[in-house]
């Protein structure tokens, strides 16, 4: 799927603070068949939720970044008016995790540039990481990926969102990313149920102010999409 890209005009139509929101989605062969169709599904449900939230259509921004053996931005970071729907996505190749999240970390950076430059406040961003196996892309890509994403965490500048999918999934790795909560495993493939509850985690978030403390997220809702 070609990148898509969303005109900046956006940002000065709609001067609402955003939540930027990237999502950085394991695409690699192991992933083929029903975890990919399920993925996608839960991915545009996750589109459509935000764009039912009065307070969550305005506020969120987002930016799908795909990693397999090379990485891909298939969506820039728009609102749900801007963004298109995945019609589908191929799986296939390894697993090229550094890789993924260091593209997404730059172009949350961008991002939020643009932010600067327009004026337009912004939640602390997050981050969706979602795999279902080991790195095998390169070892200095993915140090340096833990290293930008645990200094972000502990300076306040980013919320990760480690997920598991499948029993082959590396949780080591992934708790490397997360040194302030451990990573969770997705039941079976509840990729709905688990966009369902980051929506409704959103909309939470825009409801807020910026510079707020983030509001607490709903623990007990994990019940429904995570492995406890």
């Amino acid at each position: 799927m070609a990148r898509i890209n969303i005109e900046n005009e956006d940002l000065f139509e709609n001067p609402a603070p955003r939540v930027p929101v990237a999502l950085c989605l394991d695409t690699s062969g192991s992933m083929d068949g029903a975890p990919i169709r399920e993925l996608v599904a839960g991915v545009n449900q996750f589109f459509d939720a935000i764009d039912k939230d009065e307070d969550a259509h305005d506020a969120a921004e987002i930016c799908i970044v795909e990693f397999n053996s090379g990485t891909k931005v298939i969506q820039d970071f728009a609102g749900v008016d801007r963004a298109q729907r995945i019609s589908g996505i191929d799986a296939r190749g390894a697993t090229y995790l550094g890789e993924g999240v260091n593209l997404a970390l730059d172009t949350l950076e961008t991002r939020k540039k643009m932010y600067s430059d327009t004026g337009v406040l912004y939640y602390q961003p997050w981050l969706v990481l979602m795999t279902d196996g080991g790195p095998n892309g390169s070892a200095a890509e993915l140090e340096r990926a833990v290293e930008r994403v645990t200094k972000m965490i502990g300076d306040k500048k980013l919320t990760i969102f480690p997920i598991g999918i499948g029993p082959d999934a590396d949780m080591s790795v992934l708790a490397r990313f997360s040194p302030t909560k451990p990573p969770l495993r997705l039941q079976g493939l509840s990729f709905n149920e688990f966009f369902a509850w980051l929506s409704k985690s959103v909309a939470r978030v825009s409801q807020s102010s910026p510079g707020d403390a983030p509001p607490k997220l709903d623990l007990e809702g994990l019940a429904g999409w995570a492995e406890l």
